[in-house]
């Protein structure tokens, strides 16, 4: 099992090119299996949970075409053709889905283009329990009959899905994706109540729409989808990974660095960047990227909340935390979206972190310097905290178990050493 490691103390200064965004690519993927045409993504990140997804989706049928060297819009991403002709298979074996809790992203898709699917409960990052309820309940609404067999959600539906009015009462990203793309070849109008307003859902919905969906309140809390008979071809720009963006944003500001995030959205990132600036980071939007500047500087604790968009995303809890480690002051980091998201803080605390858990705030008190150490990552944002922490650190730490970067940042070792980072992986 491969490991990384990192000999700290080196301010980061350069430009790091932002890929296309893992959580927007997931669904957009998905939305193949809504169409016989092909849908063409641009800007595809490389990275392993994007091939767990086309490993599933070549399970049911889906024809791809990499083209690994053409630019989209001024990114680097790959491009994928993807082609459905037909569903050959409608059940997802668990031994692909329980790598990775997207994978029940094909649930809606193939229930509304065949009346029935059968799928494996997922599986993925140890950070909660993130239930698929929401989703089934949804369906049921819609006419589908829901039964739970052997670890498998099989679902089917007389006909086509019908137009409902959905009410989540919870926020849900994957819920929403799943019952957007259902609705768009049910019959009538549905209506989504409580959707997810990440930029990802968006991207998925202007993706839709670009196939021929109906839908409005795009970016909103209130979707309403009008349902059409077939949807067609498309070619969509998977959009920037704020989280990837945001996590070298941080590393640039706990290294007292100066890095541009080539590409990076601003727009998706207010939240993030809100924290920054109030901890003494200097935050630039330029026509190319995001600019952050932390040298020289002296930077303090802020408290810090995880809420859905456009709050502070979860996904960015363990790196601040990291950063806040060694800020002047204390911070208040409150985990409102996982039940188990501080993972991290025993590793962080291995290396010197003055943090203590109570309930599901954590209590972050700056310290001097960190100190490398050995540690383990335990799932994906986890492990790119202990980077963050690692970069910062006096002497040398090896993180173990990185197979969790792996799942969602792309080319990480060679960003960071462009940037003047003593980074290296180490193969087993």
């Amino acid at each position: 099992m491969d490991s990384i490691r990192i000999r700290g103390g080196r301010p980061l200064n350069g430009v790091i090119p932002i890929s296309g965004a893992k959580n927007a690519a997931l669904p957009l993927m998905a939305a193949t299996l809504l169409t016989a045409d092909t849908l063409t993504l641009l800007n595809l990140p490389h990275l392993v949970d994007i091939t767990t997804m086309a490993n599933l989706l070549a399970s049911h049928g889906v024809f791809m075409h990499m083209n690994g060297n053409a630019k989209a819009q001024g990114c680097g991403g790959r491009v994928l053709e993807l082609t459905t002709r037909d569903i050959t298979n409608t059940t997802a074996h668990y031994d692909l889905v329980r790598k990775m809790r997207a994978s029940i992203l094909v649930l809606g898709p193939i229930l509304a283009r065949m009346g029935q699917a059968r799928v494996s409960l997922p599986g993925g990052c140890a950070i909660g329990a993130r239930p698929v309820d929401l989703h089934l309940k949804a369906l049921e609404q819609m006419g589908a009959v829901i039964g739970i067999d052997g670890g498998y959600v099989d679902a089917r539906v007389e006909g086509r899905l019908k137009g409902a009015h959905l009410v989540f009462p919870q926020v849900t990203v994957t819920g929403t994706e799943n019952l957007l793309m259902a609705a768009t070849l049910a019959e009538g109008e549905t209506i989504i109540d409580n959707a997810a307003r990440e930029p990802e859902v968006a991207d998925l919905a202007n993706c839709l729409v670009a196939m021929g969906a109906e839908i409005s309140g795009i970016g909103s809390s209130r979707l309403v989808v009008q349902g059409k008979e077939s949807l067609h071809g498309a070619t969509h720009s998977v959009l920037p990974d704020r989280i990837e963006a945001g996590s070298y944003a941080v590393a640039a500001a706990i290294t007292r660095g100066r890095v541009l995030l080539q590409h990076a959205d601003a727009t998706h990132m207010a939240a993030l960047i809100k924290v920054l600036i109030a901890a003494g980071v200097e935050v630039t939007v330029q026509e190319d990227g995001i600019l952050v500047d932390a040298a020289g500087r002296t930077l303090k604790g802020v408290d810090v909340m995880t809420e859905p968009h456009p709050g502070f995303p979860t996904d960015m809890q363990a790196q601040v935390m990291a950063l806040f480690a060694t800020a002047e002051g204390a911070s208040m980091m409150t985990e409102t979206i996982f039940e188990n998201r501080f993972m991290h803080v025993p590793e962080l605390k291995r290396m010197g972190a003055n943090i203590n858990i109570h309930n599901n705030s954590a209590i972050v008190r700056g310290v001097d310097a960190l100190s490398g150490a050995p540690v383990m990552a335990t799932d994906l944002r986890a492990s790119m905290s202990l980077v963050l922490a690692a970069l910062a650190a006096t002497g040398e730490t090896t993180i173990a178990r990185v197979y969790h970067l792996d799942r969602g940042y792309e080319r990480l070792e060679q960003k960071l050493a462009a940037c003047g980072a003593e980074i290296e992986r180490l193969r087993d």
